[in-house]
């Protein structure tokens, strides 16, 4: 069933931004706004980043309402702690989402809002799929860029298997969801 499926990836999802934002909070102002190379933003720049898309698309998902005014605001937060509630409670919006999601919903066909005004259909399915890619792309960038600062990079590719199933219980836990 799709939706198991997807709510797996959200899991997962909420589970690494819970522990790269555990490493993020840890950094100095400093550390979060410097731009380490010339083709990245910074680290509080792209967490922003990730935290806009995913308001864009759970919008999508669930009512349209908001569009592309979701991603008018390319900083909403400029505080770290700040922006990891925004991202914890994305998070689990996303993942009650994907909770309730069925076979007929993940099929469902979408309407997206692109930057030149253009409107296009996806699924569910797809636009889900998309996220999750998006997440993990972006999440790698902060990685990577936490690789030089005093903080090291946190484990994030410990998909959720039975053999893993000790190790991610407390992220769980901090989420406010089982691990289960």
């Amino acid at each position: 069933m799709p939706g198991t499926s997807f709510f797996h990836q959200a899991r997962n999802n909420a589970r690494s931004n819970h522990r790269l934002y555990g490493v993020c909070q840890k950094l100095t102002d400093g550390e979060l706004a410097s731009k380490r190379t010339p083709f990245s933003a910074s680290i509080l720049e792209t967490l922003n980043h990730i935290l806009t898309n995913d308001w864009y698309y759970l919008d999508a998902l669930v009512d349209g309402r908001r569009g592309r005014a979701c991603l008018d605001t390319e900083m909403p937060f400029g505080a770290i702690d700040k922006l990891a509630a925004a991202q914890r409670d994305a998070d689990m919006r996303l993942m009650a989402y994907c909770e309730q999601l069925n076979d007929k919903d993940a099929i469902r066909a979408v309407e997206l809002v692109r930057e030149d005004g253009t409107k296009t259909l996806e699924t569910v399915a797809d636009i889900l799929s998309h996220l999750f890619v998006y997440q993990t792309h972006q999440r790698g960038q902060v990685h990577a860029l936490l690789a030089v600062t005093g903080q090291a990079p946190p484990i994030l590719d410990d998909y959720h298997l039975e053999y893993d199933a000790p190790m991610p219980s407390f992220d769980f836990s901090a989420l406010g969801r089982k691990g289960a």
